[in-house]
Parts: structure tokens; sequence; C-alpha cells
């Protein structure tokens, strides 16, 4: 599996029962805490191979750093990034650094799975429901908080949702017939969903007034807080969604808000997806259906009210 289907990572078969799952990502910092940036860049990196189906084994860290950046604040980005790792039952096996102007972190991370047990997402079915793991708005949040707009308590909230793993719902996931799956990043929820939607050749409805949203992100679209990259996605598949006039301005932006190390977006059967959901709302409380899949009519993802 290559980049055919924009799938999250490329997947290489070993043999009948064994298939090699292969992701990197790097990004600058998104907070201010070295070590939360570690942590949060990890889970992210991490993310591509839950949203396979997969298990990550080991890890190798990608670190740019300019010449005069204090060792400890190096060090504090490497620790919280073993961390994580090592949350994720994975091993940092070793990594490349090179000098830039301004830091960089992430992982090159390798992981298994199942060839018969590989979740795409390219193979949503007609009837499947649409379950969303993590709230969106850290691409509003995080630019809100760089003009120190944030409470205090958003902060926390904020850098949670991005330090938190998507291992607990892939394990879980891993006991249900899932059609398909990917997870929300840089090309927002419409993005992937678009993705998902094209590759699968289905139409996905999608209830803006189901989407779980992080404390003070709407009040921050509201006022015009928005990253560029939510404008650059507008752009990209603008044309292949179709908005309902009555969804609130401020709920669009959120839609094509780039997330940082977001969560998964599950299609499966409704019944199963119905006990899905209340596994995973014990755990993760946000977690909510947001829409169901339709054969392909119109365009290729629809968002409703």
């Amino acid at each position: 599996m290559g980049f055919d289907t924009s799938d999250d990572a490329a997947v290489y078969r070993i043999n009948d029962t064994t298939a090699l799952i292969q992701t990197v990502d790097i990004f600058p910092p998104v907070v201010d805490d070295p070590f939360a940036y570690g942590q949060i860049a990890a889970a992210n990196s991490l993310s591509d191979v839950y949203a396979m189906g997969g298990t990550p084994k080991l890890a190798m860290n990608v670190l740019c750093i300019p010449e005069d950046l204090d060792t400890q604040i190096t060090g504090e980005i490497l620790r919280g990034g073993y961390e994580k790792v090592r949350e994720a039952g994975a091993v940092i096996c070793g990594g490349h650094t090179i000098k830039d102007a301004e830091p960089k972190y992430g992982l090159c991370v390798s992981g298994f799975v199942h060839p018969q047990k590989i979740r795409k997402n390219s193979t949503a079915r007609e009837g499947d429901i649409l379950i969303l793991t993590k709230a969106l708005g850290t691409g509003v949040l995080n630019t809100a908080s760089k003009a120190d707009l944030l409470q205090p308590s958003t902060e926390k909230a904020l850098a949670a949702s991005m330090q938190q793993l998507n291992k607990y719902a892939a394990d879980l996931m891993r006991d249900y017939p899932v059609s398909s799956c990917t997870d929300i990043t840089g090309f927002g929820l419409l993005g992937h969903a678009y993705e998902m939607a094209d590759g699968s050749h289905k139409t996905l409805i999608i209830e803006s007034s189901k989407i779980p949203v992080l404390p003070e992100a709407c009040a921050m679209a509201e006022m015009g807080i928005v990253p560029k990259g939510a404008y650059n996605n507008r752009s990209w598949i603008g044309c292949s969604v179709d908005i309902a006039e009555n969804v609130p301005l401020a709920i669009c932006d959120i839609l094509f808000d780039p997330q940082t190390s977001g969560g998964l977006l599950i299609a499966l059967p409704e019944k199963e997806g119905l006990q899905l959901t209340r596994k995973l709302q014990e755990i993760l409380p946000v977690c909510d259906i947001i829409g169901h899949v339709e054969k392909r009519h119109g365009k290729p993802v629809q968002v409703q009210i």
C-alpha cells in the first residue's frame, strides 16, 4: 500500500501473517513547554500506525535544532518523545539530527499489522456510521495561544488533547468490524473525510451539530482567529464539499481547521458502531457519532446542521 488512495502510511507485506507499516512526521513547536512539545510530536507521528490498524514497535527521532539552542531544552524535547513512545509500548532506537534555524521534531515509526486487518481510508461502506474520537479546534487554538488569548484551562485542555495517544481508541477498534479509518491531521476533518469519501466512491454526511469542539475554539473562530492552513484546506477541497447555508461560519472554519495530533475517524456498521461508541466514551468522553455513509450522490462530503 502506497500513496494511491492517500492512506496514512505505507504498508509492506512481509509474509502471510505480518505486514510492516512505515510513516514519518515532523513539525515545529506548537507549545512553549519543550517536554510537552516532544510528547505532542511523538503522539502525532505514532497516530498513522494506529489509523492503519497496526501496533508501533520502533521509532527513530528526527530532530532539527538551532546551533545556539540550550541543550537542556533539546533534552526535554527528546524526553517528551521518549515518554510518549514508551507509553505506546514501542522503542526509540536512534535517530538523526541536523542544524536548522527553527526547532523541528518528529518520529519515523515502524509498526506491524496482520495483512488481513489493515484499516484503509478508502473502504467505507454504505450504511456505516462515522465516529470521531477527539474534539476539533487545535489549529484555531494554537493560533490563539500565540497571541495569549486563551484561558489557562483551555491551554491545558488543548495540550492534553494533542498529547493523547490514539492507541486506546485503536485498541478498542480492533474488536469491531471497522470498514475504514483515518486520523485527522493537517487536512482537517473535511479534508480527511473527502479522502475517505473519494477513495471509497461514497458520500459522507457530516452532522455539524454533533462535532465535538475544544473549549473556546468556536469563540476564537468567531473572532477570526483562524490559521492559514484552514483557508488552504478550504481552497483545496471546498469545491468537493456541500455545506448547508445554516451551518455557522465558525463551525465551517473548524471543520477545515488543520489538526495537530487529532483523533481517528472510524467508519463501521451502525449496530457495531453504537457498541463501539459506548466503549470509546468510557475512556474518551468527547467521542461521538458525527455522521454516516451513503452511496455516492452529489458532492463527496455533505455537511448538515
